[in-house]
């Protein structure tokens, strides 16, 4: 019986230890869509998400959870409770990503769609105020640029006002904010309209067994893309004032 009671007792230390462990963890929550999310079967999915990457860059001192989802906007996002998921587990010290823009876009479809300078902007306040309300530090990020040059060679932007809408709403709230479209129209300059196919999903028929019909895609990301993002957002942070730099690797 003595026995028994130790055993309890110490199972119930073990659980208490790991429970204040837990609450002293500072977590990084990313909120976004299909650019930044988890793809399925990663051992032989091409296709990754730039925070999927993210942990490379980070040490074993800091949790990552992922929460971007394909095809998620704000209103999609607040609307199926996966901010609200999110923001149920903020607790003081966590920070919180949060990227939309290219499915609020989508004027066809109700569910998803957003006015850039009304529900856009204020679906955006709500994640920042409420992420601070939790004691938690919320940074901003505009959408990466689709792969779209034009017969001269020009990248053309596809974004319209929803960038600037979320670097106004940055300045006014005075939240980091982490301009991904520029950043990412400099890299695919930099790589060129025909280099600049290696940084997405660009396949030929045979290929790869994962698309074994071929793949032609210049929205979501290779590897060498969601890398590259991944490295440019944390050299922003590196730049930044924020206390999330000292868990870089």
């Amino acid at each position: 019986m003595i026995r028994i009671r130790k055993q309890t007792i110490l199972l119930l230390m073990v659980l208490i230890s790991c429970t204040v462990l837990r609450a002293q963890e500072v977590t990084l929550y990313t909120c976004g869509d299909s650019t930044m999310a988890d793809k399925s079967k990663p051992e032989i999915n091409p296709e990754k998400g730039w925070g999927q990457l993210l942990p490379e860059f980070f040490s074993d001192r800091i949790r990552i959870e992922n929460h971007a989802v394909n095809g998620r906007s704000t209103r999609s996002f607040i609307d199926e409770g996966r901010w609200e998921k999110v923001y149920n587990m903020l607790k003081k010290g966590d920070y919180v990503f949060i990227q939309f823009g290219h499915n609020d876009q989508k004027d066809q479809d109700p569910k998803r769609y957003t006015n850039p300078h009304t529900a856009y902007r204020y679906n955006l306040r709500k994640m920042v105020e409420e992420t601070r309300e939790k004691g938690a530090t919320p940074v901003l990020l505009s959408s990466i640029v689709r792969r779209n040059f034009n017969e001269k060679g020009v990248l053309i932007d596809t974004h319209g006002d929803y960038p600037m809408e979320m670097r106004l709403l940055a300045q006014e709230m005075d939240v980091l904010f982490i301009d991904l479209q520029y950043l990412t129209e400099k890299l695919e300059i930099k790589y060129g309209p025909e280099g600049s196919a290696k940084l997405h999903l660009h396949f030929e028929p045979g290929e790869t067994d994962y698309y074994p019909n071929g793949k032609s895609d210049d929205t979501h990301l290779s590897v060498t893309g969601a890398r590259e993002i991944a490295g440019l957002v944390v050299k922003k942070l590196k730049e930044s004032e924020l206390s999330l730099k000292n868990y870089l690797k």
